[in-house]
């Protein structure tokens, strides 16, 4: 009993107290590994990521024969679309048989695809199918980091058309230039020579690990929208990978030792074990989503990865810093500030913040930058904003014009939050985001 108090001491109080930036650089190092795991682990076991899966499952079946037929027929201009069969047979590697079964059946509908037999309708239905795939995975991302605004209409027909049609160009290029790479005469030649030969043998048995670390930095990094830095993307994808390879094996001999199931199921078994496999492969690549998440914000893992509500008082005051803070950089022509920059100068979480800019922006407020990277400038003019504006901003988000609420308070109440009003309306009057962006708080 003693250790586990210890223990329980430790995850709760001990792990989360700050570290002395003196201490060994290891030691830190540790220290964040096992908050973000502990994390992870309680993240895991509320089982959002599990319903999250799931339900790309079944968009994924409606989805994956016109997502392949698509990627094959681009895949064709390139000359390099004889590596898609290969490339599912490593997928659904952990199948066994019936992976390689699965593949058939997959190959063998896109080869019967016509599409100058769909006309028109059919040609557009088949690419809103794609469309609704990958938007279902953008908000999946979008939920692991905590994105409250998905992408515009625009964006998404050249963003989802980019991971569509670049994205499997991408890999499958990279695969056969390995191939070509590999069989070349120098690296015959240079098998024959020790070390280089064991070297070359480990190089290429390391190459589809290699892939699909780099087929989920891709998805990590251009999926969410929001701005994912490639180290946090690449440490996620590695994680996914290693627990890609260790479940694909623990799986592998489920299957092979599942002769009841087929025995039961009869050919079902096929697609139970298809659908299992596709759970397990969305549930990995939104832990490893995840993990990159707590990796790019340290501030929330300090945090115990918990979400803070604000309360009324400091809901106006972080609106109205960061509406002050934004209109300094803007008057004084200095570049605007990053969301991730803006996270760094306040204590706010990175949902938190986004759900004020976002406020803000829907009231007209402040506008989004075109870039990269989310940027903030004000909307209107910083004379023309008045303080008393962003206030009644703030306080009135989450009301609707549509709710009428009956009081049955007594006029007492009323008169009293009038006269209140009234009072602040009076030092409000003309202050606007200028005075309070340089200081010159004086009122009449």
């Amino acid at each position: 009993m003693d250790l586990v108090n210890k223990l329980k001491t430790f995850f709760q109080v001990t792990l989360w107290q700050d570290v002395s930036a003196q201490s060994n650089a290891v030691w830190r190092w540790f220290i964040n590994t096992l908050r973000v795991a502990f994390i992870m682990v309680r993240e895991l076991a509320k089982g959002e990521l599990n319903l999250r899966a799931m339900s790309l499952v079944f968009t994924t079946l409606l989805s994956l024969v016109p997502l392949i037929a698509v990627a094959f027929s681009v895949l064709k201009a390139f000359g390099v679309h004889n590596q898609i069969e290969p490339f599912l047979l490593s997928v659904l590697e952990p199948l066994g048989s019936k992976g390689a079964e699965i593949t058939a059946n997959i190959i063998g509908f896109v080869q019967n695809v016509k599409v100058g037999v769909l006309g028109s309708v059919g040609v557009a239905m088949l690419f809103y199918t794609i469309i609704a795939l990958v938007q279902k995975i953008e908000n999946a991302f979008n939920f692991v980091w905590r994105v409250k605004r998905p992408r515009t209409l625009a964006r998404r027909f050249t963003d989802y058309l980019s991971v569509v049609m670049i994205g499997p160009v991408l890999v499958f290029t990279g695969l056969g230039l390995a191939a070509t790479v590999l069989n070349h005469d120098v690296v015959h030649q240079l098998q024959a020579i020790e070390p280089f030969g064991t070297l070359i043998v480990s190089a290429t048995k390391l190459i589809p690990y290699f892939m699909i670390i780099f087929a989920f930095t891709f998805l990590y990094k251009f999926i969410p929208n929001t701005q994912v830095k490639l180290a946090p993307a690449l440490i996620g994808a590695s994680v996914a990978g290693v627990m890609w390879v260790t479940v694909g094996t623990i799986f592998a001999s489920f299957v092979a030792s599942s002769s009841n199931y087929t025995a039961i199921y009869s050919s079902f078994a096929i697609l139970f074990f298809f659908m299992i496999w596709l759970y397990l492969a969305w549930f990995i690549l939104l832990t490893g989503s995840q993990v990159a998440f707590y990796l790019q914000h340290p501030g929330l893992v300090r945090h115990g990865g918990e979400s803070f509500t604000l309360s009324p008082r400091l809901r106006e005051k972080e609106g109205l810093w960061l509406m002050a803070v934004i209109a300094e950089r803007f008057i004084q022509k200095q570049p605007a500030l990053t969301v991730s920059e803006l996270e760094q100068q306040t204590a706010l979480t990175t949902d938190t913040l986004q759900e004020l800019l976002l406020t803000l922006e829907q009231g007209d407020l402040l506008v989004e930058l075109v870039g990269e990277e989310q940027r903030y400038v004000p909307a209107q003019d910083v004379d023309s904003i008045l303080v008393g504006t962003i206030l009644q901003c703030l306080r009135t988000a989450e009301e609707s014009n549509v709710m009428i609420i009956k009081s049955l308070a007594a006029p007492s109440v009323d008169t009293l939050l009038q006269q209140l009003g009234d009072a602040q309306a009076s030092v409000l009057a003309t202050l606007s985001l200028r005075d309070l962006a340089t200081g010159n708080l004086k009122h009449d």
